[in-house]
């Protein structure tokens, strides 16, 4: 009986509080601790829609669905067409007279390969825990709130990058629709079905819908947490190029044993110009690669001040020393980078067979930062590798460039989205803060930029606001790899932050 009482007492302290009060942190950690195990369901639900964005109609399953979300929960929505994959656009004015926060959904994910998932199907949800290192066992979703363990984990593609988060806002506003209480903005939301192809269309469709996602700010769900999986606010993102180097050997693949010491194998000539691409401290070699960058003693200290040791990631990852671009992880992230992605010659493993291959393909990516030019910074790739010796063709070489080029290679790059960072003390950064801050106190984490790449540099530049990540996912979460994961903990919490952002007033 007292039980019950005292449950009654703190939902009728919740209703008082909703005419026009602040949701407290009780108030906002026992709304979301009662829609959990629902909003659970609904991430289940979510995730059994496959959602490759080469796939038109898994983005169609995908639009569907949200649209009938968001119309359930009173939002006007609008499909927004494009030359390509169309986005959904929702929008609800909850005051006439109140500013608008525009959110930022991902709603596509990586593509899969069944093969690598320890799980029959990865768009069949599956809970595991943890029995050991990197070890995982399958168990029954339970039916009871108090039989779930937070440290459990939801295993499916797109749980954390990026349905997670983005079912986190979706069901903080189902809870604020069904206890009656009013967000304290208007709020419009743009749902982007190829985020992991680069939103090819977006650019565009931003510049040509200016009025419709006209607001004071645009916030991203998307995106992992600091290493230290405290509640994680990012305020920037690197901007991200790619380029393909097709290097030729000989017309077609040789036996090695009949043509070994006299047709050249064109591995050995790829990797002497791949590890001339670094020097012995992990710096891109390319000249003027990291220029116009630099940071202020007092940017390295706020930086640096961040809960983390560079010891204790580099055990984490297994690696006994760290690129010496920066002197600290955080540090690392606020310069270009260039990776190789993708190496490919031959085969390997139980397909491996005795030949000199024909052509070797490499594949890169570079991630950009606001001071940063991806045109520039391809270029000096390119650049690199012609004065490495290599005659660079469009395509396939003729007869005659065979008979007179030692090297040969094609080299293409696109460029992707651009880079983005927005002030601390801007007013998204003052609000964000404030809301934080009521439930976690100063159990949070605020980062200068992330190292992973977002589109959303087509809202600053086009519409002149301001934007920043919440940060969901537990940083150990597999994104874009086989074994996608949530911890549910993670996703709780996610409840508990987009409550407080949706509560709290823009001054």
């Amino acid at each position: 009986m007292k039980r019950k009482f005292t449950g009654l007492v703190i939902l009728l302290l919740i209703f008082s509080s909703l005419n026009g009060q602040s949701l407290s942190k009780n108030d906002i950690t026992h709304l979301a601790n009662e829609k959990f195990p629902e909003a659970l369901q609904s991430l289940r639900q979510f995730l059994q829609i496959p959602n490759d964005g080469h796939f038109p109609d898994q983005i169609e399953n995908n639009l569907v669905w949200c649209d009938s979300v968001f119309t359930g929960l009173k939002f006007n929505t609008q499909r927004i067409t494009t030359s390509g994959a169309p986005l959904l656009f929702a929008e609800r004015i909850f005051h006439q007279e109140a500013k608008t926060v525009l959110f930022y959904l991902q709603i596509d994910g990586q593509p899969v390969d069944t093969t690598k998932w320890l799980q029959p199907n990865p768009f069949v949800p599956v809970l595991k825990k943890n029995v050991g290192l990197n070890l995982w066992e399958t168990i029954a979703f339970p039916t009871k709130l108090d039989s779930l363990d937070l440290d459990w984990r939801i295993f499916a593609r797109s749980a954390s990058d990026s349905k997670g988060p983005a079912m986190a806002f979706i069901s903080a506003l189902q809870i604020m629709q069904f206890k009656k209480i009013t967000p304290a903005y208007n709020i419009k939301v743009i749902m982007d079905f190829q985020e992991e192809m680069g939103s090819p269309q977006l650019p565009k469709a931003v510049e040509d819908n200016k009025e419709l996602l006209k607001a004071e700010m645009v916030l991203i769900m998307d995106g992992t947490r600091h290493l230290s999986n405290l509640p994680t606010l990012t305020y920037g993102a690197r901007g991200i190029a790619t380029a393909t180097l097709r290097v030729f050997g000989p017309r077609y693949d040789l036996h090695s044993g009949q043509y070994g010491n006299f047709a050249p194998n064109p591995v050995f000539d790829t990797a002497k110009l791949l590890g001339s691409l670094k020097d012995e401290d992990g710096k891109v070699t390319l000249p003027g690669f990291y220029d116009g960058i630099t940071l202020s003693d007092k940017e390295k200290q706020l930086l640096n001040s961040l809960p983390e040791n560079k010891d204790s990631i580099m055990q984490t990852l297994g690696i006994a020393i760290a690129d010496a671009v920066g002197n600290s992880y955080q540090e690392s992230l606020q310069y270009p980078s260039l990776n190789i992605r993708g190496l490919r010659a031959a085969w390997v493993g139980n397909a491996v067979r005795t030949v000199i291959p024909s052509e070797v393909i490499v594949e890169f990516d570079m991630r950009l930062v606001p001071e940063s030019d991806g045109n520039r910074l391809m270029e000096l790739l390119k650049n690199h590798i012609q004065q490495q010796g290599y005659h660079l063709v469009d395509a396939i070489p003729t007869e005659l460039e065979r008979q007179n080029f030692k090297k040969l290679a094609s080299f293409t790059y696109k460029l992707g989205s651009n880079a983005y960072r927005t002030d601390f003390e801007s007013p998204v950064g003052v609000m964000l803060n404030k809301a934080l801050s009521r439930i976690y106190g100063t159990d949070y984490v605020t980062m200068r930029t992330t190292g992973g790449s977002q589109p959303i540099a087509p809202f600053i530049k086009t519409l002149g606001i301001p934007a920043v990540s919440i940060r969901i996912p537990n940083p150990d979460n597999n994104i874009h790899a086989p074994n996608e994961n949530l911890r549910l903990g993670n996703f709780l919490e996610g409840l508990e932050t987009c409550l407080a952002i949706l509560d709290q007033p823009i001054e």
